[in-house]
């Protein structure tokens, strides 16, 4: 597990950002092999961590304005949601929280010797509704936000926000329900679960970043391909690396840089998340 800044140095401004969205308790566990039907597999290492999009993402827009981010989200009232209150909060978050009488989802990550890696989530996946007592009402005081997980309501009043991002997980009916005009809309063009059809999307965000991993990834709707950057290191987990490509574009268009920049700020953090197990 990392726990430091990027080892590049990006000057972003100190900006007022926040995260809408899910988190999860995740176990990791490194794998001889990822499992196939009737096979064992075997755990060489395991670790716990706060993780989940929202999370993740929300922590490397700390790291890249050296200072708190708000997470917005939804826990549930049981031990797991009081270890991820904490430790986000030793990651530089302040936690926002509704508190469920539901139990905080939960996630396995197995991580093959190759990097190869499947994830299983256990449980509802709780998110923060517009009707929750949470500070929908300051919404118009942040330079940036980023959103996964939502109803329609909560995205049309993070749209006060001076820029919105958000990720098709988010869910396309939400979206769609919304009714409101995103900044950027930003997701994995290779996660079926993040699958979206940019074209029956009304109003149309501003671009759309389809993202393909190594491949790098393709921005709409001018249709411009971008390319991906080479870790510093050897690629170990590639959990979380979409999140933070998206967190850090989230926080280089909310500090006015260009898309060319923002992308290639994203692409880093992407990449290096990659080096290491785990988030962070």
């Amino acid at each position: 597990m990392r726990t430091d800044a990027p080892k590049k140095i990006f000057k972003l401004p100190k900006l007022k950002l926040a995260v809408i969205g899910h988190v999860e308790w995740v176990t990791f566990l490194k794998v001889d092999q990822l499992p196939l039907a009737g096979e064992i597999s075997h755990a060489k290492d395991c670790f716990e961590e706060a993780a989940g999009g929202a999370a993740v993402a929300a922590v490397q827009m700390a790291r890249l304005i050296n200072g708190p981010v708000d997470l917005i989200t939804s826990l549930g009232k049981d031990n797991y949601g009081e270890k991820c209150y904490e430790r986000l909060s030793k990651l530089g978050l302040k936690l926002k929280v509704a508190w469920r009488e539901k139990p905080t989802r939960k996630g396995i990550s197995l991580i093959s010797k190759d990097g190869e890696r499947a994830i299983t989530v256990i449980g509802e996946r709780l998110q923060p509704i517009a009707s929750d007592k949470l500070p929908w009402g300051d919404m118009k005081n942040y330079d940036g936000i980023f959103v996964t997980a939502t109803d329609k309501e909560g995205i049309k009043l993070a749209r006060k926000a001076k820029f919105l991002s958000a990720t098709p997980r988010t869910g396309e009916k939400t979206l769609k329900n919304a009714k409101v005009k995103i900044d950027a809309l930003i997701g994995s063009g290779l996660d079926p679960g993040e699958a979206i059809n940019f074209d029956e999307l009304e109003p149309k965000p501003e671009i759309y970043i389809s993202t393909k991993g190594k491949s790098g990834g393709t921005i709409f709707p001018e249709n411009i391909k971008y390319k991906s950057i080479k870790p510093s290191s050897k690629e170990i987990d590639t959990y979380g690396c979409g999140d933070c490509f998206a967190g850090a574009v989230t926080t280089a268009l909310s500090a006015k840089l260009n898309l060319e920049q923002a992308i290639n700020i994203g692409a880093y953090c992407g990449a290096e998340c990659s080096t290491h197990y785990g988030p962070y």
